[in-house]
């Protein structure tokens, strides 16, 4: 009996324009791996608090997003992809510290969405994931 590894690979192909920013076009799930969606994760502290500060939520949003894979025994790597929802501009600079902090070079897929209101008046950013392990 063959039992099949997982297999991410990611894939920008050579048929469209290179990403306009840190993700990648394709990301290919191979082999016997689980798939985990999870709930949009936002900008709360320890203490369930949502600051006001914007970056401050985005900086929170990463932190809850590697606690709630290491809940799964799971990490940055098995992340294949990642859905956006902003109210204001995204800080890009800042943004992309934490994205790379986070990620590396292993870019999942990426959407981004700006939105009027999200869950709750004080939620200003909001992101999900998928994940393959």
């Amino acid at each position: 009996m063959e039992i099949k590894q997982k297999t991410v690979t990611r894939i920008n192909p050579k048929t469209l324009a290179a990403p306009v920013g840190n993700y990648s076009h394709v990301t290919k799930i191979s082999g016997n791996a689980d798939i985990y969606t999870f709930s949009g994760q936002i900008g709360t502290d320890s203490n369930g608090n949502i600051p006001e500060d914007f970056n401050q939520q985005v900086s929170n949003t990463f932190q809850n997003i590697k606690h709630v894979l290491e809940s799964q025994g799971l990490q940055s790597d098995d992340v294949i992809k990642v859905n956006i929802w902003s109210i204001p501009k995204i800080d890009w600079d800042h943004f992309y510290v934490l994205w790379n902090e986070f990620f590396g070079t292993a870019y999942p897929a990426m959407t981004v969405g700006y939105l009027s209101a999200l869950g709750l008046p004080e939620i200003q950013i909001e992101i999900e994931i998928w994940a393959a392990k």
